[in-house]
């Protein structure tokens, strides 16, 4: 038994858990330096889902992010959260483009590199922990914590022998949904003991309830790093407060020996940037729910869910999500559900329940996943559900990174012609996110489009101009400039503020959207003569690309939207032909 060493979530896991990764890194470095006063083994500040939030949401740059809080915090170590071959995007990225990312992120301030794959596949780790080892890093091998037929203690513990014999610096116990009871964080933190030299981490979130007393359980097995949360930012999706177990654990022979009074004067402020973000926290996150013991929703995919469900107008069938969750699970051979397998999972669920029928609109990742693209999933996929979604393709067997080659040389190349390659990092957010980097590397994502304030203006008749109007917001002492457009449409001779009206339901010919989402690309051009099965344009809904494809041939005889135009369920895109020939999305 020896002291317990913490590791402070507040900067990135708990704001992403509670509030969709919103946190501005201007509400962040106030406060930067009296968290590197604590005494905690690591505050973890990047990686996740704090760079897609960065760019998509908050038009910040989370390279500079790290920078500025490196240049804040100079005693504490900084921890990122990777997912291995897949670094903090959606899909796998070849070997090149993941050396270069971590060699990038030591540069510029993470100390520790938390690594896990989603499907527990050794294979997409070994290059990231061969990687940070190399650049003088601390390679914390993780374990994807998760509750169904296949996985237990046992193996569990097999998977931590092997990280310590890949070169791992210490090992993490991931829960990220809750779902470890007292009895088996006792259980595994000792089996994984016998196997292993290295010291254990275990990272919990709140969701079920159980995580206060499965830490004290852990801690009598011999644990030595615990996640926690500053209060204000605790709790529900996030992890158990830091204060609470601090206090717990004083004058035990697991005393953290850290400072209460210091972590109070932190928490008050942390009140006060609760209060600034109240209206993005859903009450959803942040309650105790003991059904995640079945739907096994974690904590960073329970406030995305919602707000996803929210932007589909749809938040009347969370409760029949959550219940198909576990259903399409199981269908994909029971992966544990964090990034990007929870989004896998449970964006099928939603389309799924949204459409009426079960796979009838799979995205792109939803393919590749069960093309093997992803890696070998803990059991064998549901073959009749396989068969629905690629055919008689034979999933993929080796490791999904030896088909990708390197993309370096050529990302360089479409970056410099794009005109938007300023650095090395501005090369590594284009690999990450290529449709949502250009954008925002060109400077075009302004932060009034992302601003909180929402504000009511008198719409113009059609006798009056439509007019874009500028306003001043000032919102507790942060000024927002705000760009106003009228959301009334102006109709003249059929076209709406210049375009082809688009009409919204069935009409013969009509290609209609699935659910709300952006046109990511358009794959055809009026004039055009499509065959049964073509794309015809490429729709991203929560996160994920979804192929609209042609039922059968005609000809594309117009087109209602333009790339990046935002649809809702039922819009009508396009017509083909003039024979009652559609599309649909798969």
């Amino acid at each position: 038994m020896s002291r317990i060493r913490i590791v402070e979530t507040v900067l990135r896991d708990a704001h992403q858990s509670l509030m969709a990764t919103r946190m501005r890194t201007r509400d962040m470095l106030p406060i930067a330096e009296r968290l590197d006063l604590v005494g905690y083994h690591a505050l973890e500040v990047w990686g996740g889902a704090t760079f897609d939030a960065c760019i998509r949401f908050l038009n910040e740059d989370p390279w500079e992010r790290l920078r500025q809080l490196k240049r804040h915090i100079t005693h504490t170590p900084l921890q990122m959260l990777l997912r291995g071959q897949n670094l903090v995007g959606y899909r796998h990225y070849a070997d090149d483009v993941v050396e270069r990312f971590i060699g990038k992120s030591v540069e510029n301030g993470i100390n520790i590199f938390r690594i896990f794959d989603a499907l527990n596949d050794l294979r997409n780790i070994e290059l990231s922990i061969k990687t940070v080892k190399r650049e003088g890093g601390h390679a914390q091998g993780t374990i994807c914590y998760t509750v169904s037929p296949v996985h237990t203690v046992e193996r569990f513990a097999e998977m931590a022998r092997h990280l310590d014999e890949l070169g791992c610096d210490s090992i993490c116990i991931k829960d990220m949904a809750g779902l470890i009871t007292p009895h088996i964080a006792r259980d595994l933190v000792r089996a994984i003991k016998k196997v292993s030299h290295l010291p254990v981490d275990l990272h919990c979130h709140c969701t079920s309830g159980v995580a206060p007393m499965s830490y004290f359980a852990a801690c009598s097995a011999g644990v030595s790093f615990l996640d926690t949360a500053i209060s204000s930012f605790s709790g529900g999706s996030s992890q158990p407060p830091t204060e609470t177990i601090v206090a717990s654990l004083k004058d035990t022979a697991f005393d953290t020996e850290l400072n209460l009074e210091l972590l109070l004067e932190i928490k008050r402020y942390f009140d006060t940037v609760r209060e600034k973000y109240g209206g993005l926290i859903d009450p959803i996150a942040e309650r105790t729910d003991a059904s995640v013991f079945s739907h096994q929703v974690p904590g960073g995919m329970l406030s995305n869910l919602v707000h996803q469900l929210k932007q589909q107008n749809a938040l009347d069938k969370y409760e029949e999500v959550l219940r198909e969750l576990p259903r399409v699970r199981a269908e994909m051979g029971y992966p544990p559900l964090v990034t990007p397998t929870s989004q896998i999972v449970g964006t099928q669920a939603v389309f799924n329940v949204i459409t009426g029928e079960r796979y009838k609109l799979v995205s792109r990742e939803v393919k590749d996943y069960f093309k093997g693209l992803y890696g070998r999933p803990p059991a064998p996929f549901d073959e009749s559900v396989t068969r629905i979604v690629i055919g008689e393709e034979e999933p993929l067997t080796s490791r999904p990174a030896d088909h990708i080659p390197h993309q370096l040389a050529i990302l360089r190349a479409e970056a410099a012609e794009l005109n938007i390659l300023g650095s090395e990092e501005d090369l590594l957010t284009y690999a990450l996110y290529p449709d949502v980097a250009v954008r925002f590397l060109r400077g075009e994502l302004a932060e009034e489009e992302l601003a909180p304030p929402v504000l009511e203006v008198k719409q113009p008749s059609v006798e009056e101009p439509l007019v874009t109007r500028e306003f001043e917001v000032d919102v507790d002492g942060e000024v927002y400039r705000v760009r106003v457009t009228p959301t009334c449409e102006i109709e003249v001779e059929g076209r709406v503020d210049g375009k082809p009206k688009r009409p919204t339901g069935k009409i013969k010919g009509g290609v209609v959207a699935p659910m709300q989402g952006v046109i990511l690309r358009l794959k055809v051009h009026q004039g055009q003569w499509v065959h049964k099965g073509d794309v015809l344009a490429i729709l991203e809904a929560m996160k994920m690309q979804n192929s609209i494809v042609a039922h059968e041939a005609g000809m594309v005889s117009e087109i209602f939207v333009a790339e990046g135009d935002t649809v809702v369920a039922n819009d009508v895109l396009m017509v083909i032909g003039h024979d009652g020939i559609g599309a649909t999305a798969s």
